[in-house]
């Protein structure tokens, strides 16, 4: 029997996807999937230890040679202004090394200049849920606002300064930011950590989308997602589960390896660019 053209999966055939905040959580979940569709990945937090046994649980979850070559890590701290930029590079530059996947063939282009593999793709799901700040609090200011755009506004900002360097400039090439439901639906204590930083972001996801051109810039806006930060709430985390089921059209919250497909589109989808993508169970059509 012939074997039949895998049109759908094969789009990341071989590719190399960096993933920032892989290590739980959706970040993990897209990884899974990424290595599943045959890309190259390349996993990143700022905890080294994390970034070490997550590369372990990959390769015992995937033991096949065919997957664990295409396993690697890299820690990188990215929640400090003044040295983000050159963290960030260091990691680009590790994450399109020639040598980091030796038994993988690239269909990727290389750089004539430094001879690295470009990327085809960055996922990029890092950083913290933000407090929830009054805006009267003595705390709102100029200073605590740049705190909490570091990770969410701050890094995205750089990524898309470097991008045409690292990334294959093409329409299969994209960036996928992660944003939420604040900047559509704010929450009271929340008006800047969620609202004015989750609209930037979107902003500027748009305004990348056009400045990158034709490579691919879409932030993906996930609702509740049942991942580890739950664990921390001890006793408390089935009630606060319980009020996110009633707040959505499915009555579940999220799961990790649904809400992954999102971005799964947007690397896919060579036609999609500058949007923003929601999964979050019809909760804003819950609210209306």
């Amino acid at each position: 029997m012939a074997t039949p053209s895998l049109i759908s999966i094969n789009k990341l055939a071989n590719t190399r996807v960096l993933i920032i905040g892989g290590t739980s959580g959706i970040g993990f979940a897209v990884a899974r999937a990424a290595l599943e569709h045959g890309a190259s990945i390349i996993i990143s937090s700022s905890n080294p230890q994390k970034v070490s046994s997550t590369v372990s649980r990959l390769q015992n979850l995937y033991p096949n040679k065919v997957y664990t070559d295409r396993i690697t890590g890299k820690p990188c701290d990215l929640g400090d202004q003044a040295t983000l930029e050159k963290n960030l590079l260091d990691l680009l530059d590790y994450a399109t090394s020639r040598s980091l996947f030796p038994n993988i063939a690239s269909p990727t282009k290389y750089n004539d200049s430094s001879e690295r593999v470009l990327l085809n793709h960055i996922i990029y799901t890092a950083g913290t849920p933000p407090p929830r700040i009054p805006i009267s609090s003595p705390e709102v200011n100029a200073s605590s606002f740049a705190a909490l755009s570091t990770l969410r506004l701050h890094v995205p900002m750089v990524m898309g300064k470097h991008a045409k360097t690292y990334l294959v400039d093409n329409h299969t090439s994209s960036i996928s930011f992660t944003s939420g439901l604040m900047a559509a639906r704010p929450a009271a204590g929340l008006a800047v950590g969620g609202a004015a930083v989750g609209s930037a972001l979107e902003g500027l996801t748009r305004g990348l989308a056009v400045e990158l051109a034709p490579i691919r810039v879409n932030v993906v806006a996930p609702g509740a997602v049942e991942t580890e930060v739950y664990e921390r709430l001890g006793l408390a985390r089935e009630a606060y589960l319980e009020a996110f089921r009633k707040e959505t059209l499915t009555g579940e919250v999220g799961r990790p390896e649904d809400v992954a497909e999102a971005y799964v589109w947007c690397i896919k989808d060579g036609f999609v660019t500058g949007k923003r993508v929601e999964s979050d169970g019809g909760t804003l059509l819950k609210g209306a």
